[in-house]
């Protein structure tokens, strides 16, 4: 692992102020195309360990807006893909590299996913790990009235409680049952608060992010792009929404799952308190984004 100098920039766009982060030099010095990370509703701060084990590329985080250093002025709390999307074509002009290496994970591959859509042009290979796209399932209307649970228990009794559901929702094996959520999860289980602190502004569970669970990949665009698309997910989310979510799109692309070290954050390596496998996970993403096809 190295340490590269990182410089922070700020983007205006409609309704918001970016902030990003470079590390390495702009234009890159031997024409390798920038690495971009992105992720959502987590900022750029999930990003370091991960980086520092590309010091031979200029990797480019950020903060989507509202999220992190990232002020919106647009009058909403909603996190859509397809404004984030704009705002990732105009940063990717404002490098002015040309086309960038992109990996985005969870909401941030949602994201990913329209950017490619709108703007191929923008992209050379995008990894896209572990899109959290309820509708896709083949159990979408039960996954979904799932995740309307978690967020009617967050409004009812608190951060706690309703994160306590979360982690039921996203660690649930298989095909979702009409019974999820009869009984809430206790938070204590996961050493969580059990007291309601007023707040009801997380971006996991305010329905903020609706518009990223809800999300319809362009099939038929995304199998015609020059761009290559490479849908992965991590071994140990297997049989969970984000691991079924990812089997869906990569069989709809007629291609078979990439699958990545560790789980949902297995690039992590402490940021927010959880350790994932960053440097076997690091190793797999330059394999597949320097592989020949």
């Amino acid at each position: 692992m190295t340490t590269t100098t990182r410089t922070t920039r700020t983007l205006e766009v409609p309704g918001a102020t970016l902030t990003y982060d470079v590390r390495g030099p702009l234009p890159t010095v031997d024409g390798q195309p920038v690495l971009l990370l992105i992720g959502q509703p987590m900022d750029a701060s999930g990003f370091g360990t991960l980086a520092s084990f590309f010091p031979d590329r200029t990797v480019v985080t950020y903060d989507p807006r509202g999220l992190g250093r990232s002020v919106r002025s647009d009058g909403t709390t909603l996190h859509d893909p397809v404004q984030q999307a704009e705002d990732l074509h105009r940063l990717v002009g404002a490098l002015e590299s040309g086309p960038v290496d992109l990996f985005g994970s969870s909401g941030g591959a949602v994201t990913a996913l329209q950017l490619v859509t709108a703007y191929p042009q923008d992209v050379r290979v995008v990894v896209v790990h572990e899109p959290p796209m309820l509708t896709v399932l083949p159990d979408a209307e039960l996954a979904v009235a799932a995740s309307r649970r978690v967020d009617e228990i967050y409004q009812e009794r608190g951060w706690g409680w309703g994160m306590a559901m979360f982690i039921a929702l996203t660690s649930w094996q298989g095909e979702f049952t009409a019974g999820f959520g009869a009984e809430p999860a206790d938070p204590a289980t996961f050493g969580l608060p059990t007291q309601d602190d007023g707040s009801r502004d997380d971006p996991l569970m305010s329905g903020a992010s609706a518009p990223v669970t809800s999300y319809v990949p362009d099939v038929p665009a995304l199998s015609a792009v020059a761009t290559r698309v490479v849908v992965a997910a991590g071994i140990e989310s297997r049989g969970i929404l984000t691991w079924r979510a990812s089997e869906v799109l990569a069989g709809a692309l007629g291609q078979e799952l990439t699958v990545f070290p560790s789980n949902h954050g297995g690039f992590l390596g402490g940021e927010y308190g959880q350790q994932g496998e960053p440097e076997a996970f690091a190793a797999r993403l330059r394999e597949v984004l320097d592989a020949e096809v």
